[in-house]
C-alpha cells in the first residue's frame, strides 16, 4: 500500500507543514501523517503570526523558501509593524490571522506541492535497524518504511488537559493525545521531561461592549511577511485592549485552592514569558491590573480570543472573573481556557541539523524540542525537513550560524544551552541583531537556500534586483548635491539646522527626524534622481546609510568570532585526556560533542577558562 518514503513527517502543525514542504520541494518523496487532516497548521492558541523577534523568524522562513510568510499574508485580517519608534533592528511585523483560512490555505499549498503524500492515522511507534531509523508504526497496523523520519508532535506526546480539578488526556481540546512514542524513545536511550502551556477562553464577540475598550487598528500600509508579491487584504479588522482589575484578581484567587498549577497536579514547567493569568496575579501581586488583548478570530466568525487571560482554573471561576473585566459584563463563553502538559526531549540530545545523536536520520522539530510558539516551531520544521533530505542524499547539513539568522540563534541556543522551560525567541537573544533585521532576511538567506535547490529562481532574481537597486540608490544619494535654496525650507519645517553650502543628500539623511521617503516626496532633485525606485529599495538604502557605522562594528565582531567558529573539534576528540578541564565542562563536552570551539564556548556551564584550556590543547 505504501512505497518506501525518503522522509516521513509525523504531525501537521506548523513544524510538520514546513518540514514536509521543504523536503518535498528539494525533491524527496515525502509522507505527511497526522491524526486529523482537517487541522493542518492549526492555530491552537493565538490566531496571530509574528511579533517581537518572531516576525523576523517568519521573514527568514520566507526568504529560505518556506510557506509561512505567504500563508500569513494571504489570510491576515490585521497587520502591524511593531517597534517603529525604535531602530530598524527592533522592527517586528505581526499579523492577526483568520484561523480557518490560515489552516485551509496551508493545506491547499501543501496539496499543490509535488512529491508530497498525506495519510490520516496515529503514529504509535518507530522502527529502526541498528543505529538508523527505518520507519513508523501506526494505530491502524501499518508499518511504513522511510529513509528518514521527522517528529513534530507538538503538545500531543502523553498530553494531559487541565481545567480546574478536571483532567483529561488530549493533545489539544477535543483531540486525543499520542502514546507509545515517548516510551520507545526513552527505551532507546533518549531523555524526556514534561512542559506545560495554556490557552485562554474563547468568547462570543456579540456579547462584548467594545465602547468600554481601547481600539487597536492595523497599519495603513501593509508590508507583510513574504518577499514575493502576495495578495494582501484591502481592509482590516480592529483588535481591542482592556484590563483586569482588583475585583477580577480576587475572584481568580478564590479558585487557587483547586488550581492544578498551585496544587501540584501539573509537573511540567510553564512558559516564563507567557504565564497564565493566575500565575501573573500571584507573581506580580503588587500590580492592580494586567492588559488584555481582545482579538477577532477571523473575517466572518463571531469568536473572540482573549489574549492575556490564559488559565487552568475551573470554568466557573474563569467565567465569573471575566464578567468583571470592562466590556465583558454580559460575555458568553464558547469554551474555557485550559492548561496542557506534555512530553518533550531536551534538545541537547540533537545535532545542529536537528538530527538525534543516538539514532541516525531521526529528526525532532517544534515543541518536542522544548520551544513555544508557531514561529519557533515552523523554522525548526523547515531546518529539519531540509536536513532530512540532505542526510539521506549524503550532502552537507544545512546549518545557519548565529550571525546569519535568528533561526541560527534559536537552534544554537537549544543544542548548546538546552532548555528546562518553554523556549521563546527575543531580540535580546541575538548578539548580532543589527545585522539580523526583518527587512534584509532575503539578502541574508535566499542565496544560501538557492544554492541547495530550495529557494526558487524567482526569489533569487528578486534578491539580485534588490541588491542592484539598493547599491545604485546609495551611490546616487552620495552624489546628489543639495543647494541651500533647495532644502532649507524642508529642513526648517522639520526643526533641523539649515545649510549654508552644498551638502550631499546622504549627509542630510543621517540627521534625526529625516527619512528618505519624505525627501523623495518633498525635494524635487531627489525625486527626479531616485523617485522611480521602489519604497522597499528606499527603506533598505536608508537603513544601510544611517546605520553604516553600527553595521560595520557588528561585522567586525563576526570576523573576530569566526576564528573560534572555524576551529573544528574532531568528533572523536577525547576530553578525558585534558585533566585541567573542569568536571562540568568535560561532562558537557562529552554529552554535546561541540563541532567547533565557538560552539563549545556557548555551552551552558562551560567557563571561558575551559575554552582557553581546550584551545591550547588543540593547538598542541
Amino acid at each position: 500500500m505504501f512505497p518506501v518514503y525518503d522522509v516521513i513527517v509525523v504531525g501537521a502543525g506548523h513544524a510538520g507543514c514546513e518540514a514536509a514542504a521543504s523536503a518535498a520541494n528539494l525533491g524527496s518523496k515525502v509522507l505527511l501523517i497526522t491524526m486529523n487532516m482537517q487541522n493542518m497548521a492549526q492555530m491552537s492558541c493565538n490566531p496571530a503570526m509574528g511579533g517581537i523577534a518572531k516576525g523576523q523568524i517568519i521573514r527568514e522562513i520566507d526568504a529560505l523558501g518556506g510557506y509561512s510568510g505567504i500563508v500569513t499574508d494571504e489570510t491576515m485580517i490585521q497587520f502591524r509593524m511593531l517597534n517603529k519608534s525604535k531602530g530598524p533592528a527592533m522592527w517586528s511585523p505581526r499579523a492577526q490571522s483568520d484561523r480557518q483560512l490560515f489552516s485551509t490555505k496551508w493545506r491547499l499549498m501543501l496539496e499543490n506541492t509535488p512529491n508530497l503524500d498525506f495519510y490520516q492515522d496515529s503514529v504509535i511507534g518507530l522502527t529502526k535497524k541498528g543505529n538508523a531509523i527505518t520507519g513508523i508504526k501506526t494505530s491502524l497496523g501499518h508499518n511504513i518504511l522511510a529513509k528518514s523520519v521527522v517528529l513534530t508532535n507538538g503538545t500531543f506526546l502523553n498530553g494531559i488537559i487541565h481545567i480546574g480539578e478536571n483532567q483529561s488526556k488530549g493533545g489539544r481540546m477535543a483531540e486525543k493525545s499520542a502514546t507509545g512514542i515517548t516510551e520507545q524513545l526513552v527505551e532507546w536511550g533518549l531523555e524526556s521531561s514534561r512542559l506545560k502551556t495554556g490557552t485562554p477562553p474563547r468568547i462570543d464577540g456579540r456579547s462584548l461592549d467594545y465602547s468600554k475598550m481601547e481600539e487597536q487598528k492595523g497599519d495603513e500600509t501593509i508590508s507583510g511577511f513574504s518577499f514575493l508579491d502576495t495578495n494582501k487584504p484591502t481592509k482590516q479588522r480592529s483588535c481591542w485592549i482592556t484590563y483586569t482589575n482588583t475585583e477580577v484578581h480576587e475572584i481568580l484567587k478564590s479558585g487557587f485552592h483547586e488550581s492544578p498549577m498551585f496544587q501540584g497536579r501539573i509537573q511540567g514547567t510553564g512558559p516564563r514569558y507567557c504565564p497564565s493569568i493566575e500565575d501573573k496575579i500571584n507573581r506580580f501581586a503588587e500590580r492592580e491590573r494586567h492588559q488584555l488583548f481582545v482579538e477577532p478570530e477571523g473575517w466572518d466568525t463571531i469568536e473572540v480570543y482573549v489574549n492575556g487571560f490564559s488559565s487552568s482554573l475551573s470554568e466557573e471561576v474563569q467565567y465569573k472573573a471575566l464578567k468583571k473585566v470592562p466590556g465583558f459584563k454580559n460575555c458568553k463563553m464558547f469554551r474555557p481556557g485550559y492548561a496542557i502538559e506534555y512530553d518533550y526531549f531536551p534538545p541537547t540530545q540533537l545535532k545542529l541539523s536537528l538530527e538525534t545523536k543516538l539514532v541516525n536520520n531521526l529528526f525532532f522539530a517544534g515543541q518536542i524540542n522544548g520551544t513555544t510558539g508557531y514561529e519557533e516551531a515552523a523554522c525548526q520544521g523547515l531546518i529539519a525537513g531540509i536536513n532530512a533530505h540532505q542526510s539521506i542524499n549524503r550532502k552537507e547539513p544545512f546549518i545557519l550560524k548565529r550571525n546569519e539568522a535568528y533561526i541560527g540563534v534559536l537552534v544554537d541556543d537549544l543544542i548548546n544551552k538546552g532548555t528546562d522551560e518553554p523556549y521563546r525567541m527575543f531580540t535580546s537573544r541575538a548578539e548580532y541583531r543589527t545585522l539580523l533585521r526583518q527587512d534584509n532576511a532575503d539578502l541574508r538567506l535566499t542565496e544560501r537556500s538557492f544554492q541547495i535547490g530550495l529557494a526558487s529562481n524567482q526569489r533569487m532574481e528578486k534578491v539580485n534586483k534588490k541588491k542592484k537597486d539598493v547599491k545604485e540608490v546609495i551611490e546616487l544619494l552620495k552624489k546628489i548635491n543639495l543647494e541651500p535654496d533647495h532644502i532649507n525650507n524642508f529642513l526648517s519645517d522639520r526643526s533641523s539646522s539649515t545649510i549654508t553650502q552644498k551638502t550631499k543628500a546622504s549627509q542630510i539623511l543621517l540627521r534625526p527626524g529625516i527619512d528618505l521617503d519624505t525627501m523623495v516626496r518633498c525635494i524635487p532633485i531627489v525625486n527626479e534622481t531616485i523617485g522611480e525606485y521602489s519604497k522597499e529599495t528606499h527603506e533598505q538604502a536608508e537603513i544601510q546609510i544611517k546605520y553604516e557605522v553600527y553595521l560595520q562594528k557588528e561585522e567586525e565582531m563576526v570576523i573576530k568570532m569566526s576564528a573560534l567558529e572555524n576551529q573544528i573539534i574532531p568528533n572523536s576528540f577525547n576530553y578525558e585526556n585534558i585533566s585541567s578541564l573542569s568536571n562540568e565542562a568535560r561532562q558537557k563536552f562529552n554529552k554535546i560533542k561541540p563541532q567547533t570551539l565557538g560552539q563549545a564556548s556557548r555551552i551552558s556551564g562551560v567557563n571561558p577558562s575551559d575554552v582557553q584550556i581546550l584551545m591550547v590543547y588543540m593547538g598542541r
